[in-house]
């Protein structure tokens, strides 16, 4: 099945650079890194790394608390962090700097597999909630390389599918060292597929851990003085196609009772940046592009953010945050960032990539759940005319995220033992 699969990413892997390629034309971010898509780039020397691999903007993020455990219990193995995106590349090199080999993670063909491996020579691979590549994880496997899924999460509609690869799954599950899942049904769910009940632990969402430096905080305080102290506020974070659309209509009713409210407009693609500005503008909402660095009016009724890594700041400087890929079927995005910075939260209907906290902040008291543009309109015009209430969504979200700490330490006292035998083994 394992060959099978290989010819399949052989034949798929120049469509994939191709389509980097064609990008690359008018983005140039597509343009860097395009040798590590196959493998290549420098050789580390010295002693063996940590490998950490998130594939996109999200996970970047999520990651930043187990990066810092990792560099602080593993003070003598640099560690290599991989994405998939440019925005993610882009996202991991601002939030570590030099203190962190930042790359693509390569075409899952046997080739560039074994020129990656060869080249980090990892001591420890880490792969952040569901990322599964055969040829990688086998060669992880013959090399010796303790593999980890780290804040494992799969969804009831994957379990069928990978059940549908049958023996290719399953060694898939030969390879791993560890599934730590975020929740015991998503331990449930990778057992089902073939992981072994034995290397399969539930140890919490490692996003729980994540923490809004000061700088952050000092960030948030330095943009809302420029946004207006006074005026209400809200933010709509990592929005999607489609989403704009009634966000934008929410915002429009907003103004009808609340005309000074602002709007801070984070759309989730960097290439979309453009279409969402023309859309702005065929709604003829005043507006201003946080690139361009004029702060807004007190007659500017919204902000379209086209840069990137600026969210949390932003959640911080607002009253309140709704989270986008909820009103439209992309499975929502990260909840806790707002809640932990305490904000009231907003999110749409479709959160299947993190049921389990939107759960427990709509059933805590932290969250609401709205349908439509509509629903928006009316949650925002009641909770911003209400600051009572803002203070007590925020409290219980805040709350709710400092209760649920604690994963990245579990993965850790997981990781230490697997890390300490591929070291006496002298691996890699």
């Amino acid at each position: 099945m394992r060959r099978l699969y290989t010819l399949l990413i052989y034949f798929a892997a120049p469509f994939a650079l191709g389509l980097v390629l064609w990008r690359s034309v008018t983005d140039r971010a597509y343009r860097e890194g395009l040798s590590e898509r196959l493998g290549w780039g420098p050789r580390r020397d010295g002693a063996a790394t940590i490998w950490l691999h998130a594939v996109s903007l999200g996970e970047m993020s999520a990651a930043a608390p187990l990066v810092r455990a990792l560099r602080s219990g593993y003070p003598d193995n640099p560690l290599v962090f991989t994405t998939a995106t440019p925005t993610g590349r882009a996202r991991a090199r601002s939030l570590y700097g030099e203190a962190v080999d930042v790359r693509f993670l390569p075409y899952d063909t046997p080739d560039a597999v074994r020129r990656f491996l060869h080249r980090i020579r990892p001591r420890l691979a880490v792969i952040m909630e569901t990322e599964l590549w055969p040829n990688l994880f086998h060669e992880c496997e013959r090399r010796g390389v303790p593999l980890v899924l780290a804040s494992a999460r799969l969804s009831p509609k994957s379990v069928g599918r990978y059940r549908r690869m049958g023996s290719l799954c399953r060694g898939i599950f030969s390879a791993v060292s560890l599934v730590a899942a975020q929740t015991p049904g998503d331990a449930e769910r990778f057992r089902a597929i073939g992981a072994p009940s034995a290397r399969t632990r539930v140890v919490g969402n490692i996003k729980f851990d994540s923490q809004a430096d000061a700088a952050t905080l000092d960030r948030g305080r330095a943009l809302r003085a420029a946004f207006g102290t006074a005026r209400p506020v809200w933010v709509a974070g990592s929005t999607h196609a489609g989403e704009e659309d009634q966000v934008l209509e929410a915002h429009a009713t907003l103004l009808g009772s609340r005309p000074d409210a602002l709007l801070l407009l984070v759309p989730r693609h960097p290439a979309r940046f453009d279409d969402v500005a023309d859309l702005v503008r065929r709604r003829e909402i005043s507006f201003v592009r946080r690139s361009r660095g004029a702060p807004p009016l007190s007659t500017t009724q919204l902000v379209l953010v086209d840069t990137v890594g600026e969210l949390a700041a932003l959640y911080a400087a607002a009253d309140v945050a709704f989270v986008g890929g909820s009103l439209v079927s992309a499975g929502g995005h990260n909840l806790l960032e707002p809640a932990a910075l305490g904000v009231p939260v907003l999110t749409g209907p479709s959160y299947a990539n993190s049921s389990d906290i939107a759960r427990l902040l709509i059933e805590a008291g932290a969250a609401l759940e709205v349908a439509n543009a509509h629903e928006l309109a009316a949650a925002l015009g009641k909770l911003l005319g209400n600051p009572s209430e803002r203070r007590r969504m925020g409290t219980i979200g805040r709350n709710s995220v400092e209760s649920n700490r604690g994963s990245v330490l579990r993965l850790l006292e997981l990781i230490a033992p697997l890390s300490a035998a591929a070291a006496q083994a002298g691996r890699p």
